[in-house]
């Protein structure tokens, strides 16, 4: 049996003869990491949380090569605004939300977190990929839910023809992400009618996804959503980290889109802090750097 590593990873296995493909996530400390990085309110935690999984899972099942990215945008018009995760197929994953302080309370029904109620149902769930030729394709569907896992779901079958499970949670407690993950469960051909519905009667019995994780981490959530099923999961887990592309030289050279003589009051102001709006990363750009960007314009146009 695969054994759990330290800190969030994937795993990916078969089942049912290799007509089920199964890949999870154990996304808890890259989603603290998240909360931490765009200091993040609860509900908001919870909305960026699963859509990063669920990029980190889309990122395995439609990437053609070991670095392939998926970016998923959900706007629903609820108080976060828009939500933004990018996942890869190795296992780096970065996001963010419009309004990261945006907050409401449990639901009076059952007192879990109003995810659909802050993401909103009026809008799109948006899915961009590179195409075997390398072109960006970008898939959308209307919102069903808002809750993020079924409108991946339906995304994976009404876009993509991919018969598929979703299940996406995230757990907050004393303040912090206590237990964050997902699963993706895609049908292969040749499944039998028969296997789907033990799948589908697994996945009903299980409940709430962080409420496995909690029990018995993401092994847990496969070996009940595979039960019965002869789950074959792969012998490595694969790391998983929240892990931005920005730098300090891309946070530089963002100041040539302004003019010459907006970039002469950032040097007359002491330089210019430039934010990664994916990962909250400062970088304050000196007064040399921007004079050397001047620099290199006017010797570009010599």
């Amino acid at each position: 049996m695969t054994a759990s590593p330290s800190g969030s990873y994937l795993l990916r296995g078969t089942a049912a003869g290799g007509t089920l493909r199964f890949v999870g996530i154990e996304a808890t400390d890259l989603v603290e990491e998240a909360r931490l990085r765009h200091h993040l309110s609860k509900t908001a935690t919870a909305a960026l949380g699963r859509t990063l999984a669920a990029s980190a899972l889309l990122a395995v099942v439609l990437g053609k090569k070991s670095d392939s990215r998926v970016a998923v945008r959900v706007e629903g018009g609820g108080p976060v605004g828009w939500v933004v995760a990018e996942g890869s197929a190795d296992g780096q994953v970065r996001g963010y939300v419009r309004a990261p302080g945006a907050d409401l309370p449990p639901r009076d029904s059952d007192g879990k977190l109003d995810v659909s109620g802050i993401v909103g149902t009026d809008g799109e769930l948006a899915v961009t990929r590179l195409l075997d030729n390398g072109e960006p394709y970008t898939g959308s569907v209307r919102l069903q839910s808002g809750e993020i896992a079924e409108d991946v779901s339906y995304y994976l079958g009404a876009s993509e023809q991919i018969p598929n499970a979703v299940l996406l949670g995230v757990y907050e407690e004393k303040g912090r992400v206590a237990h964050a993950g997902g699963l993706l469960v895609q049908a292969m051909p040749g499944v039998s009618d028969e296997t789907l519905g033990r799948l589908e009667a697994n996945i009903k019995a299980m409940g709430q996804i962080t409420d496995n994780l909690r029990r018995g981490g993401l092994l847990e959530v496969l070996n009940r959503a595979a039960e019965g099923l002869d789950l074959n999961l792969a012998p490595e887990a694969q790391a998983a980290r929240f892990q931005c592309r920005c730098s300090r030289e891309k946070a530089s050279d963002s100041l040539k889109f302004f003019t010459g003589s907006e970039r002469q009051e950032m040097i007359d102001d002491g330089g210019q802090e430039v934010v990664c709006h994916w990962c909250g990363e400062h970088y304050q750009i000196t007064p040399g750097e921007i004079a050397a960007l001047d620099a290199e314009e006017t010797r570009a146009q010599a």
